[in-house]
């Protein structure tokens, strides 16, 4: 059978001692510094020169700070997460120049979750146990599960998200197998109250775990808002609120994982729309509900889960007029409100307009399957028109982008 070798993070809980907590929390301080300092650097450079400084040049300058009496107290931690950050700084204007991402911004001490990366140079993996550079025990990873067998890990990432907890992630590289090969194919509509519309007529409910705990949310807010700033009872009120996220995110992703997985191993190609999230989240009466539903999250399950397992994910352009389009004949509706669930065709067709549009979703993944990913179909072409294959002798007529690609002029 056939597999894929693929580089896969463990990621585990862990319980530091106090001299390896405040070991790591005096790490991610100098990790933070580092960042900061180099993107003053480089933004000053920019703005004032015109000039671009690269990682080559950050690493230099990280040569001199530690060797300046002001930052000598870098020397105190392990070089490695130094110089990791400032790839990662890298990393960050690489995707800023390419416009797959915004500005690189400061990190925070109180925003977000603090993490430092270490290579294979600065830990040591003997016997199933762990220990990170200046430490002299390995750390209590609770191994919820075990790591690929003959496994040796090449990155180790620990960090601690706003609840306070620890966790490492393990980056290995192994094998997976490819799932057996199957005829099933599948669209997938993805939708607010109900989370997944499949083609088949299945519909796969929201949990809306968010609605779930808005209660408990609010309270902690509230009490929060209520504690004097500075205090340290504002910083467990802090911590409270942190952890209601936590709760929330972890069980959305939980139930993503099951989604995705199931979808991957039932159908050999999975038919979706390319939907601009970031866009969309931009709607303030559907903001709180399109967060809640994670669909880029989800996105990226099945992406990677595919390109494991030997499937096939294919993403329909996210101008395609799935919901008007009749999947039985392919008419095309001029005007679809989203109140309207369900409506009827002039061919007499009644159509559940969720169940309508993963259908209509999955013929036109089936032509794109056929004719290439270089294709997508345009705003008039039905879905009837799309489930034919292409004539012999005649070059069926699609417009040229790309099916992840910009909307039609």
């Amino acid at each position: 059978m056939a597999e894929s070798v693929v580089k896969r993070a463990f990621k585990y809980r862990f319980y530091p001692t106090s001299a390896q907590e405040q070991e790591l929390l005096r790490t991610f301080g100098c990790v933070r510094l580092v960042y900061n300092r180099a993107l003053e650097v480089r933004t000053e450079a920019w703005s004032q020169r015109r000039e671009r400084v690269g990682y080559v040049q950050t690493s230099a300058l990280l040569t001199g700070w530690t060797k300046s009496g002001e930052y000598a107290f870098l020397t105190e931690v392990s070089s490695v997460p130094l110089q990791q950050c400032l790839r990662h700084l890298q990393g960050a204007f690489a995707s800023f120049w390419e416009k797959r991402a915004k500005y690189p911004r400061f990190k925070s001490r109180k925003r977000g979750k603090a993490s430092a990366e270490y290579t294979r140079s600065a830990f040591r993996w003997r016997d199933g146990q762990l220990t990170l550079a200046k430490m002299t025990e390995p750390l209590d990873i609770r191994w919820s599960r075990p790591l690929p067998e003959g496994a040796e890990p090449s990155t180790v990432t620990v960090s601690r998200d706003p609840a306070g907890r620890w966790h490492v992630s393990i980056l290995v590289e192994t094998t997976v197998e490819h799932l057996p090969p199957s005829t099933t194919a599948v669209g997938v509509d993805a939708g607010i109250t109900t989370l997944l519309t499949l083609s088949t007529g299945e519909k796969i409910t929201n949990p809306k775990h968010g609605d779930r705990d808005r209660a408990r949310l609010a309270k902690a807010q509230k009490a929060l808002a209520r504690k004097q700033k500075g205090s340290r009872n504002r910083i467990k009120a802090r911590l409270w609120v942190a952890r209601v996220h936590a709760r929330v995110a972890d069980r959305r992703r939980d139930h993503l994982h099951k989604v995705s997985t199931r979808l991957v191993r039932e159908n050999q190609t999975i038919v979706i729309e390319d939907l601009a999230v970031r866009n969309m989240v931009k709607n303030a009466r559907l903001a709180r509900a399109i967060s809640d539903a994670s669909w880029a999250e989800l996105r990226a399950m099945l992406d990677y889960k595919a390109r494991w397992y030997g499937r096939r994910l294919v993403a329909i352009d996210r101008w395609f007029p799935s919901s008007k389009t009749c999947s039985a004949r392919g008419h095309l509706l001029d005007r679809l409100p989203l109140t309207i669930r369900t409506w009827t065709c002039r061919c007499g067709t009644v159509h559940d307009r969720d169940i309508n549009a993963a259908r209509t979703i999955l013929a036109a993944g089936l032509a794109v399957t056929a004719c290439g990913d270089g294709v997508r179909p345009t705003r008039h072409q039905s879905a009837r028109q799309l489930s034919k294959p292409p004539s012999e002798g005649k070059k069926q007529e699609l417009s040229g982008a790309s099916p992840m690609g910009n909307p039609p002029p």
